[in-house]
């Protein structure tokens, strides 16, 4: 942690202030692009370029004293009616503010290259000169001054709040940035000179802090047992003075007066020394109720600190909106809502990039031209909408447009077209399946390449970034009305709130946000289907199975009373059989040593109140497995003694794809034969699946998420167990360049997808494996 201003240059308190400052014009002068009269806008606008000049020429930084003062006298013309600032002008003067962010990002020893006599200077200064006469009629600047758009980023909020600079008292703070419209409508407040001292915190000296807090609150809670021991203690001393007043009362008949006389000085000496263990367990007592509510405040002051407002993080996304959308020759008007929802620092600055990209997103396929929008009944002026909110514990982040929407057949025909599922296959795909092909690595459904998308490098990325969040995302989406992409994720990556339960007499903890459902099912209330167990809730059958299995432990029989978690969703739900259920509590979430890699179906590691290591389940990961375990039909049917399941004689085979219907395709065809066969949902599953289970064949797509196909096999063939395992590519891609792809990556077999209409696939598995029986 560092100290506070003292520590400081002059150089890095003027950067800190120009941030601050910058952020404020920008938001300022899109204010005025929506309201060129606005009286709020032009006073906070001009007062933040006064207070930059003030602030550079304290340092001596003439360039900047240059810029800020044109700046401040075009703003002055305007507030004085002299100028009416129009769209032109504002770019010019956002160009402005990006050329001041520019010097101040440029380093100190390297700042003799900005004088007032710099060219890129001088053309803004001419500019600003031309603008606050009056001329209208001037050409533009030969070099441009605002940064391209694909440079543009959201503005990074402040490491924390600007002191108040002794060179400018009039310092003002960055305007919340609501939407661009009514930026101006409140404005905002100045510090007063006693404001709160900012500290520079690291986040890993921040994260440090929190994980001591974290456990002087597991300390504090370890303080009632300790007293519960001495009350023991004390119980005990009262049963030894109860026995010995009744040994000299009965005796005291035949005992000598003398040895009475020392019976009783015995008995007042417990006494007091009984009396002194009650008032000292009585101010321990108290000094534990004041310890366990210090630790909860710290605890909790502490994790706060992690949090800020959502509105922290988009402070850059107006401008960006604003610079595509005029790039791309649009009317797109920018919403934000919700922007007081608090949300962990770390989580805010992760979702930059997948908001970033969602927002160009919607500019470039979603929203239509004007005269589009005009031709279908709609406005000309689109709106594109970020909100954000909690909901049900969670941090629900949305991006909305009121564009063109996705056109489902457009899609289907773009998915047959580039051969990622065969024609009649897509035909059937459910809204949901059909749209999960967003997210694949380098699709798009743009014709042509432009500087804003068409590449297919976006979604893909997003989904990764939210599953490291332990996140999801869903699309929502009407043809002619526009597009919602749903985002969910934990409010704070650092806190966790769990359903400890036990499994082997381990515990194990699971995020209560991944589960659907916590119940007890009785025994008599399970059926057997196609020989596997499950339940019915809720008027659904649900398949049921033991978490030992799936943990690979020794499956113990099933009591009477089963304690269930449903995991999943919609169709694919399943219910892990638990050998107890614990309790509900939050955890400090620890991350696991990198050098473990991925632990399978296990997402990281706490310690619980009473200080006891504790595995967090990565739920997305374990129902992967035990999707995989249903697809085999290796689950053990529930029975109430204890047994293990018999491993199966046939061959045994992993089939690897991304599309549903593919897998369960090619998993029937090996199933009548006879063959044992696993499933996995994408490379990295396919890759945990063979370090950690015996296969004699598998079979693998190319193009999949996370992993692909040729990374697969290359791992396999490196791999000094399992490079003899035969590994047969099945894929749509049938060029001469792809076959010999797969080949030179240790591919023993490349077969492609239409060979499943004849029995070309199963004589080449049969050729690499032989039948099924081993």
């Amino acid at each position: 942690m560092s100290t506070d201003f003292n520590d400081m240059s002059m150089f890095d308190l003027f950067r800190m202030e120009a941030e601050s400052q910058t952020l404020t014009l920008t938001n300022q002068l899109l204010a005025l692009e929506q309201d060129a009269r606005s009286p709020a806008a032009l006073e906070s606008a001009m007062r933040a370029a006064h207070s930059l000049k003030g602030a550079g020429r304290i340092i001596g930084l003439d360039a900047v004293v240059a810029v800020a003062h044109n700046m401040e006298d075009c703003l002055v013309a305007a507030q004085n009616g002299k100028i009416v600032l129009e769209p032109a002008q504002i770019d010019d003067l956002l160009g402005g503010v990006d050329l001041l962010n520019q010097i101040a990002n440029t380093k100190e020893s390297e700042q003799s290259r900005w004088t007032k006599d710099s060219p890129e200077v001088t053309t803004f200064v001419d500019r600003m000169r031309q603008i606050t006469s009056g001329k209208k009629e001037t050409p533009k600047a030969e070099a441009p001054i605002a940064a391209p758009v694909e440079t543009v980023k959201p503005v990074a909020a402040p490491v924390a709040s600007v002191p108040p600079s002794p060179v400018t008292p009039t310092l003002q703070p960055a305007a919340s940035p609501a939407v661009a419209k009514t930026v101006a409508d409140k404005e905002p407040s100045s510090p007063s000179v006693d404001a709160d001292r900012a500290l520079r915190v690291t986040a890993a000296n921040l994260n440090r802090l929190l994980g001591l807090a974290a456990q002087t609150r597991i300390d504090s809670r370890q303080l009632p047992s300790q007293i519960e021991a001495c009350q023991r203690l004390r119980r005990s001393h009262d049963d030894i003075y109860r026995l010995l007043e009744n040994m000299r009362l009965s005796s005291s008949q035949q005992m000598e007066i003398d040895s009475s006389n020392q019976l009783g000085n015995v008995l007042t000496q417990i006494s007091r020394y009984r009396e002194q263990v009650i008032e000292q367990l009585t101010e321990l007592d108290a000094l534990a109720l004041r310890l366990g509510n210090h630790a909860e405040r710290l605890y909790h002051e502490t994790l706060s600190i992690r949090m800020r407002p959502f509105a922290d993080g988009t402070q850059g996304y107006p401008r960006l909106v604003r610079d595509i959308s005029r790039q791309l020759g649009k009317e797109v008007q920018f919403e934000l809502r919700g922007g007081d929802t608090t949300v962990d620092r770390e989580v805010l600055e992760k979702l930059e990039a997948p908001l970033t990209q969602l927002l160009r997103n919607a500019l470039d396929h979603g929203m239509e031209t004007p005269s589009e929008r005009q031709s279908n009944g709609k406005s000309p002026s689109g709106i594109i909408t970020l909100e954000a909110r909690h909901h049900a514990g969670r941090l629900e982040v949305t991006v909305s447009d009121d564009g063109r929407g996705i056109d489902h057949d457009r899609l289907r025909a773009t998915v047959a077209a580039r051969g990622l599922s065969a024609g009649d296959t897509v035909k059937t795909l459910s809204e949901a399946e059909l749209l999960e092909f967003l997210f694949l690595p380098g699709f798009s459904m743009k014709e042509h390449v432009t500087e804003i998308s068409g590449r297919g490098v976006g979604l893909d990325v997003v989904r990764n970034t939210l599953r490291d969040l332990r996140g999801t995302i869903r699309i929502v989406t009407a043809l002619g009305k526009g597009t919602r992409f749903i985002l969910t994720l934990p409010l704070t990556l650092s806190i966790v709130r769990v359903l400890l339960v036990e499994v082997a007499g381990e515990k194990y903890a699971f995020p209560l946000a991944n589960l659907q459902n916590i119940l007890h099912v009785s025994a008599q209330d399970l059926q057997t289907l196609e020989g596997r167990t499950c339940f019915t809730l809720n008027g659904t059958q649900i398949g049921l199975l033991s978490a030992r299995q799936v943990l690979e432990l020794d499956n113990a029989g099933w009591p009477e009373t089963l304690s269930v978690i449903v995991i999943g969703s919609g169709t694919d739900r399943y219910g892990l059989v638990m050998d107890k259920v614990l309790c509900e509590t939050e955890l400090v979430v620890q991350p696991l040593d990198p050098r473990l890699g991925k632990v399978q179906d296990i997402a990281s590691g706490a310690l619980t109140e009473e200080g006891e290591p504790v595995l967090i389940f990565d739920v997305e990961d374990l129902l992967r497995t035990v999707e995989r375990l249903v697809g085999t039909g290796s689950i053990v049917a529930a029975t109430k003694t204890t047994a293990t399941a018999a491993r199966s004689t046939k061959r045994r085979i992993l089939v690897v794809d991304d599309s549903l219907t593919v897998r369960e395709l090619e998993r029937k065809l090996l199933l009548s034969r006879g063959y044992h066969v696993e499933v996995a949902v994408d490379g990295m599953d396919g890759w945990n699946a063979v370090r950690s289970g015996h296969f004699d064949l598998v079979l693998t797509d190319v193009d999949m998420p996370r992993m692909n196909g040729i990374e697969l096999v290359t791992l396999i063939k490196r791999d000094n167990r399992l490079r003899d395992m035969p590994v047969m590519i099945v894929s749509y891609k049938d060029r001469e360049e792809d076959r010999r792809a797969g080949l030179e990556a240790g591919a023993d077999y490349y077969l492609t997808k239409g060979s499943f209409h004849d029995d070309t696939l199963l004589q080449a598995v049969s050729d690499l494996i032989g039948e099924a029986n081993a």
